[in-house]
């Protein structure tokens, strides 16, 4: 490939990997620049290649790649981006806050963060779906994870952690970058947005450092997680890393996979109407935790959206030694991405890939398939540890709309784009009808 398409590609995150595979295979090698200046890169796009990157349970394949070193740089040493043994123990620390148990006593105001929000529609009128999925998760997080009333302002942090991340990740796969000291216009805009970031969380778990009784369901257990072999509890400081990245990751990826299930919904009345008549059995009362799993097909819908629309397209680890990825030696020192989505939409695993059809997820439906074709969580030890957490959030949220309202999408396109996880390109238009 001519130099111009593989950087194209390489900065594509969510329809890049296609082209590289089309270009040479499901283990593709390519180089950027010379190895002295950036590493070699690998795209794997097979559920075996998958596999046997993500379900790597040693430190020969880690997370030293230039887009987690560039976000710890900016965001701080969080659970998403240290290398293997510094995550073991904070995994150990954090993984009981996050069981399907604890995750359900901070899920309860979902359903009324998402019922404000449709409050405030009329009924004929024209709304912008992606809009309102972000309003919606917002408010649910900041109520009931962080303790924050929706007015308050942790509003405004979805910009600063976009553009911090989008900073990090733009300076990772360029070839030339100035060095870090170096206080160019885009580092400086970043930094203001890391700053911006860091002192909200930090406030926010001084404040219940303070106030034990506030409600501040995340935060409080947080304060209280000990990791189970020392007996170490969190720093105020690391506290603070993992809420920097619970935020961008329990609104930006959730909120995407909400709209996107919404604009399918919108352009499939019959799935829409499967999915309104389940919610209407459990009756008129506010939708709980308890509920979900009555919300089967609603769940199969969230599953189909997120095939389709994988809230992280791609991800990225380092070899630190030589290892096979694939059925090919992949020598150590090179940077290994995963395109998750060319797998979710491949031709040769998935009959008709790009039609939206959540009966893929029923339980007859997944017997048999590779456990590695579909992972929009990631896998292996080091899958999203806030995995409960988002499904339960977006189930109870989808659930709640479509027994508030109908929806009927204006547009034949939902643009993507992916600064680094996917979110709408632009406006996702829809007409509602109350109902």
């Amino acid at each position: 490939m001519p130099y111009k398409e593989r950087l194209a590609a390489c900065r594509s995150f969510h329809t890049g990997t296609d082209v590289l595979r089309d270009a040479g295979g499901p283990v593709t090698r390519f180089a950027l620049a010379p190895r002295w200046l950036m590493p070699p890169l690998v795209v794997v796009t097979s559920p075996q290649g998958m596999r046997d990157v993500i379900a790597c349970r040693d430190s020969s394949i880690d997370k030293t790649s230039g887009v987690t070193l560039e976000m710890r740089r900016l965001i701080g040493p969080n659970l998403f981006v240290v290398p293997w043994e510094e995550w073991k123990p904070r995994r150990r620390t954090l993984q009981p806050v996050f069981t399907k148990q604890s995750v359900n006593a901070f899920g309860g105001h979902i359903a009324a963060a998402t019922a404000s929000v449709c409050g405030a529609w009329r009924d004929g009128s024209e709304v912008d779906l992606d809009v309102e999925a972000r309003k919606l998760t917002m408010r649910a997080l900041g109520h009931s994870v962080l303790g924050l009333e929706p007015t308050s302002e942790h509003d405004s942090l979805a910009e600063p952690m976009r553009a911090a991340v989008s900073y990090a990740v733009s300076r990772a796969i360029s070839p030339v970058r100035a060095p870090h000291w170096v206080p160019t216009p885009g580092r400086r805009r970043a930094r203001r947005a890391a700053a911006v970031l860091r002192a909200a969380a930090l406030d926010i778990v001084r404040a219940c450092r303070a106030d034990p009784n506030r409600s501040a369901p995340l935060v409080q257990q947080l304060i209280a997680a000990k990791d189970p072999d020392t007996g170490k509890p969190l720093a105020d400081n690391e506290i603070a890393d993992e809420l920097i990245i619970f935020i961008f990751a329990g609104h930006d990826t959730t909120a995407t996979s909400i709209s996107y299930a919404l604009w399918q919904l919108g352009r499939n009345r019959d799935i829409q109407d499967r999915v309104a008549t389940e919610v209407a059995q459990l009756g008129d009362g506010e939708l709980t935790p308890g509920d979900v799993p009555r919300l089967g097909y609603t769940v199969q819908v969230l599953k189909e959206a997120m095939r389709l629309c994988p809230p992280g397209a791609t991800g990225s680890r380092t070899t630190t030694r030589d290892v096979e990825v694939g059925g090919y030696r992949i020598p150590a020192g090179t940077m290994l991405v995963v395109g998750r989505m060319s797998v979710h939409r491949d031709p040769t695993l998935w009959s008709e890939p790009l039609r939206f059809d959540p009966d893929r997820f029923t339980e007859e439906a997944s017997k048999g398939r590779d456990r590695w074709q579909y992972v929009p969580f990631g896998g292996g030890p080091r899958n999203c540890v806030g995995e409960h957490f988002a499904m339960l959030e977006a189930t109870l949220a989808l659930a709640t709309i479509i027994r508030l309202a109908e929806i009927d999408s204006l547009g034949e396109d939902f643009p993507m784009a992916a600064p680094f996880t996917l979110v709408a390109g632009g406006p996702i238009p829809a007409r509602i009808k109350l109902r």
